[in-house]
Formats: structure tokens, C-alpha cells, sequence
């Protein structure tokens, strides 16, 4: 980066400066932590020469605060993959079971945006499907900030709900099935889309109403043939920036899907999901007869199901990275 030519290169430098802020990103915090060490060393031998008990505490103060900080840096060191430093787009798909699987859907974004929003990120509703009766049918996020598929890498698969039905006049026990899928954002010049390849559709916004949604035309629906992916962005108000939006979506699927059938662990992530509902859900969420969520792959569990739907879901997003690191 320090060549006279750098930035002339374009595309290149722009890349490799997108690595240096994450190179950077890691190695700044541990600098920080040498230095301060280093003077915590000058401060415990002048209370230990001198007997002073104030400078001790204090020197014990600054131990237990570096020894927090340096936890967090141990965490985020988990975080390694190649991807694990993009921005993502969250996506909440229902399935089986009905009217409760949208609002299943519905709760589940909701969780996912305190989640984030709570944790510092940018969080962006790009579009939302209602279905007929309640609920939704689908929901896409985007999110931008530190380390974000690194993080929510883990919550991609099958979320399994078991509640009494509030859509059932008896009140029986439901269960409810929804999908998340949780797509790193790859820059789009660096994925290749033929043009020919699009069938792009634009049709009127469904929502609450307000000034252009179910007025004009400005909702987009972008469908990649050879792939057989379908993006949809209604979210903004200008169908052109629903077009780029949508666009983005479809270039980061394209390079995840390159990704799975490059990587065999990928692949085999993605046909264990497989349908959206029983035998293959991630997790669990259980209201009914008693209150649990638990996390199959790791068994970790909570009682505390109001909290989880709150958003508080570090727990079982700190169990997967560390049973990543474990098996490594």
C-alpha cells in the first residue's frame, strides 16, 4: 500500500485495502494490550518498592480489565474463515406448519434484529413477504458490521417452534418450522452475472400502504435461470434501488453457492438442512409443555425462552464457534 502506484490499480487496491482493515483489525487490539502490560509491569514494581496498596489495587483493576478484553480477542480470533469478516444478508423463510410457521418466520427476524441491533450493527430490512393471515412468509436483513458471518455463520438451518397455537380455536400444542439462510456479501465485481441469464420482474409492493408502496410498480423479483435462484427486493422506494439491492442479494448467493460446490464441508452443510421441517432443525424453541431452547448440535440450553426471543442468543452463537475450534 505504500507504492506511489497503490491506488491506480483499482479493483486491486481496493481489495487488498479491505484486507489490510481486517489484518489491522486484529493486530491493533493485542498492540494496545503489549503496551499497557508493560506499564501495568512499571506500576506493580513501584507499589511492590514502595508497599503502596492504592497502586497495587489499581494495578489488579487494570489486570481484570485486560484479562476481559483479552478474552474477547481470543473469541474473535475463532473467527478465521475466508468470509468471516463480510457484511451478510439474513434471510427467514417459513415452512411447514401453516399460518403458525409464518409468524414463526415473523418472531424469528424479530429475534435476529434485536440480536444485532443490541450487539452494533447496521441492520436493514430488505424485504419482507406477508402472508395472508398473519405472520410472514419470508424476510431478508442486511447487515453490516464487525465480523458478521463470522458470527451468525452458525445460526443458518432449520429453527423448530413448539407452542400452543394462538391461530387454533382449541389452543392445541403447534409445531412450526422456519429456515435461515445467512449469505456472506461478497463484492459484486468480483461475481460474474451474464446479463442473459436474468428474467427480472417488477411488480407492486405489498405492506401497510404510505406514499409509492402499492402504487407504483417498484418492487423488483430477479430470477437467475441456470441457478434457479430467485432474489426479491421491495423493501425501498425506487425500483431502481430495489434492482441493486436485489442484485447484491443475487451476487452473494451465486458466490456462496461457488463456494459449496467448492468446498466439500459447505456442500454437506447445506444437505443437512435439506427440508424445512422434522428431523433436521438446528435448534429448537419450546413454549409448550414447559419452556427450553436447545441447540442439537451442541446440546446447550437455556430455560430462559422469553430472554432468547429477546434476542439473547450469545450463548448458543459462543457454543458453535467453540465447537468449531475444537474440532479443528
Amino acid at each position: 500500500m505504500a507504492r506511489p502506484d497503490f491506488w491506480n490499480r483499482g479493483k486491486e487496491s481496493q481489495k487488498v485495502a479491505r484486507r489490510y482493515s481486517v489484518l489491522k483489525a486484529r493486530t491493533e487490539p493485542l498492540d494496545q494490550l503489549t503496551e499497557e502490560v508493560e506499564e501495568i509491569e512499571v506500576l506493580l514494581e513501584m507499589a511492590a518498592e514502595e508497599s503502596d496498596s492504592e497502586t497495587m489495587h489499581e494495578v489488579i483493576s487494570s489486570l481484570e480489565n485486560l484479562n476481559e478484553r483479552l478474552e474477547v480477542i481470543e473469541f474473535e480470533a475463532m473467527l478465521s474463515g475466508e468470509h468471516d469478516s463480510l457484511d451478510i444478508f439474513l434471510t427467514v423463510q417459513a415452512g411447514a406448519g401453516g399460518t403458525d410457521s409464518c409468524d414463526w418466520a415473523r418472531m424469528l427476524l424479530r429475534m435476529y434484529r434485536r440480536y444485532l441491533e443490541d450487539a452494533g450493527y447496521t441492520v436493514n430490512l430488505v424485504d419482507s413477504l406477508p402472508a395472508e393471515e398473519a405472520g410472514i412468509r419470508h424476510g431478508t436483513i442486511e447487515v453490516k458490521g464487525k465480523w458478521a458471518y463470522g458470527y451468525m455463520k452458525g445460526e443458518r438451518g432449520v429453527h423448530r417452534l413448539v407452542r400452543n397455537s394462538p391461530f387454533d380455536a382449541a389452543n392445541r400444542r403447534q409445531t412450526s418450522f422456519a429456515a435461515v439462510e445467512v449469505t456472506p456479501q461478497h463484492d459484486m465485481e468480483e461475481i460474474e452475472i451474464n446479463a442473459s441469464d436474468l428474467r427480472i420482474d417488477t411488480y407492486r409492493a405489498s405492506g401497510a400502504g404510505g406514499q409509492h408502496v402499492n402504487t407504483t410498480d417498484s418492487a423488483v423479483r430477479i430470477t437467475h435461470e441456470p441457478s434457479g435462484i430467485v432474489v426479491t427486493c421491495q423493501n425501498e422506494r425506487s425500483q431502481h434501488r430495489n434492482r441493486d439491492t436485489a442484485m447484491k442479494i443475487l451476487a452473494a448467493r451465486l458466490a456462496d453457492q461457488q463456494e459449496a460446490e467448492r468446498e466439500a464441508a459447505l456442500d454437506a452443510d447445506r444437505e443437512q438442512k435439506g427440508d424445512i421441517g422434522w428431523g433436521n432443525q438446528i435448534r429448537s424453541y419450546v413454549l409448550s409443555p414447559y419452556q427450553m431452547v436447545k441447540d442439537h448440535r451442541n446440546k446447550v440450553e437455556t430455560g430462559n425462552v422469553d430472554a432468547v426471543l429477546e434476542g439473547d442468543i450469545q450463548l448458543f452463537i459462543d457454543a458453535y464457534l467453540k465447537g468449531i475450534k475444537a474440532e479443528k
